[in-house]
């Protein structure tokens, strides 16, 4: 037989009473395909009281009250403020350590009514995700908490969900040490805000499952389907229908109310609720609001107390830089500062016609940066965790001319490592690099960049004619040259940038489609030396882009490159689940008119 399904609440006396309405609309409406066990994590609930709620009890629901006195005791060396943290909104947090034999488990607030069949909910694969949770709306709709949660949490507005139900991945919770890191930042910070909220979105930050919207419909913010598709209601902050006639859907919580024991006290609750405790409510809102405000003002609030802290100085600078960069529609110029450069002389290169001296120097530098790449894995300071789309890359039969967004000196392994597990043997792999890294580049660095099949760019014309030349040599000879037609480098940026024709010009003019990858990042549990965790890279790979033949080769580029920027939108938006916006005031895909091609990639 099947493992019951989990099933956490956590509160107290003079709340479980809404716990019972919850679970009675959970039961009502579960698949009784499953059987179900549901734990009330609690402190100070009596006998009385839950004898009444293991009243609900039937064949395919049990109920167990988990007294948390002893647990919370146990770890109370640990915490930095006990009476604090017996506050039962945190004890969610404590649910894959203290039943270790759940590989997944739910957990839900109390102030909800589960219209959907619950075993819907748990049976999402979440995969190897720390949760599985629904955006959390107030942060989308209500601008102040948006700000605050970007610049003291650190997180995404649009990735930031609502803890009000989640699919816990106890495996990943104990894998990734989740308590402990929660307990770790308890001691170094005191988020006031949305408190456990806050730490869980820290700690669980791009290792969210997004789950409709619908398991968590917040009844204070404005939802866009009817409400009978809501599979659950979630009142939070003051909209409580035991306290407001008025709230809105409170008409199906009475529903499930009327239909059970405590029916008459909570509607006692709600007659004797006055005018003094409203006014209270409204205060609440408004010092809730403060409070963001205030901390989003602090100097020394979580993010910046990490950046002064932990953070390398120059990548925090860099950050600002690009955040500065963005708003003014500066998207085509770095953010660092290349080394030095030189002008590239005609005389000084022969892109494809190597001597026997430059092949081997080719073969050596491979092996090296093979090597190179190998140990950075190894460590763990470069990270693939997947490659999809990998057959587009394998069923290309020509030369090609392969995009990717740029955000990494070493992203190019990446598109490497693809293009060596794609299968080709008989099509060279080669790149587009810049002038100054083929000239000036010191050392270890510059050989590699010397060697490994690049094509320098040139501010010298007759250099770029070679370039040109060779470039198309190589494409029409069936192999593939990676372009950067970004222009610029900045460092771990996720959204894709306005694209420049140049490396579509090449696509045209000389008949092959453009290959589109784009990389996308999440954090992984490795921390650099940086004092930023080092990103885990998913490749995709997307179909080629073929040229038109029935329209003028410029006409085919900026077609193509179009066409490019769309498909890595479409991946931004998919994987991220965010629509892609800038904070810029213009559209950047007007700066993409075609008007003036370029081969500086």
């Amino acid at each position: 037989m099947n493992q019951p399904i989990p099933i956490f609440y956590a509160c107290d006396e003079n709340f479980v009473k809404y716990t019972l309405v919850s679970l009675h609309s959970m039961i009502t409406n579960a698949s009784p395909d499953f059987q179900y066990i549901i734990y009330i994590l609690y402190t100070d609930i009596t006998a009385a009281t839950q004898s009444t709620v293991m009243k609900l009890e039937n064949e395919q629901f049990s109920i167990r009250f988990v007294d948390m006195t002893n647990y919370l005791k146990s770890i109370s060396d640990k915490l930095p403020l006990r009476d604090y943290y017996s506050k039962t909104t945190y004890y969610r947090l404590f649910i894959a350590e203290m039943y270790p034999e759940y590989s997944k488990a739910i957990y839900i607030d109390s102030d909800t009514i589960v219209q959907g069949d619950i075993s819907e909910f748990y049976h999402t694969d979440i995969k190897d995700a720390y949760v599985g949770a629904c955006h959390e709306q107030v942060m989308l709709q209500e601008d102040v908490f948006g700000t605050y949660v970007e610049k003291v949490v650190g997180v995404s507005r649009y990735n930031f969900f609502n803890a009000g139900i989640l699919l816990i991945n106890c495996e990943q919770f104990r894998l990734r040490f989740v308590l402990d890191k929660f307990i770790d930042y308890l001691h170094y910070y005191n988020f006031v805000v949305t408190q456990d909220e806050d730490y869980l979105n820290l700690i669980c930050k791009d290792h969210v499952y997004w789950i409709d919207q619908r398991w968590n419909t917040e009844i204070f913010c404005e939802i866009g389907y009817p409400i009978e598709q809501a599979n659950m209601l979630h009142y939070i902050m003051t909209s409580k229908p035991w306290h407001y006639e008025d709230c809105k859907h409170a008409d199906i919580f009475w529903r499930y109310a009327k239909e059970t024991s405590v029916y008459q006290e909570i509607l006692d609750v709600l007659h004797a609720y006055s005018e003094e405790e409203k006014k209270k409510d409204a205060l609440v809102q408004e010092n809730l609001l403060q409070l963001a405000i205030s901390e989003i003002n602090r100097e020394d609030n979580f993010l910046n107390r990490v950046n002064r802290d932990k953070r390398a100085k120059d990548r925090v600078e860099i950050l600002l830089k690009i955040e500065q960069f963005e708003k003014e529609g500066r998207f085509d110029e770095d953010v660092e500062n290349d080394p030095p450069g030189r002008v590239l002389l005609p005389d000084e290169i022969e892109y494809v016609q190597k001597t026997i001296t430059d092949k081997l120097k080719t073969k050596i530098a491979f092996i090296i940066a093979h090597k190179f790449v190998n140990n950075l894995i190894k460590d763990k300071r470069f990270i693939i965790k997947e490659m999809k789309g990998l057959e587009h890359f394998t069923n290309l039969n020509c030369g090609a001319v392969i995009t990717c967004n740029h955000f990494n000196a070493f992203d190019s392994f990446a598109i490497q490592l693809a293009y060596e597990a794609s299968g080709h043997k008989e099509r060279t792999f080669w790149r587009v690099i810049r002038e100054g890294n083929y000239t000036s580049f010191p050392g270890f660095y510059g050989f590699l960049m010397r060697h490994c099949n690049t094509l320098p760019l040139s501010s010298n014309r007759k250099t770029m004619k070679k370039f040109i030349n060779a470039t198309s040599e190589l494409l029409q000879g069936g192999n593939f040259v990676l372009f950067y037609p970004e222009q610029s480098m900045w460092w771990n940026y996720r959204k894709p940038k306005p694209l420049k024709t140049g490396a579509f010009t090449f696509a045209a003019k000389n008949q092959v489609p453009v290959l589109p990858c784009f990389i996308t990042m999440k954090d992984s549990d490795v921390m650099g030396e940086d004092g930023f965790y080092v990103q885990e890279y998913t490749i995709h790979v997307a179909p080629p882009i073929y040229p038109d033949p029935s329209l003028p080769y410029r006409k085919q580029s900026t077609d193509m490159m179009l066409k490019n920027y769309q498909v890595w939108k479409q991946i931004y938006e998919e994987e991220y689940h965010i629509a892609l916006t800038y904070s810029t005031d213009f559209d950047p895909v007007s700066l993409m008119d075609g008007s003036a091609p370029s081969t500086e990639e």
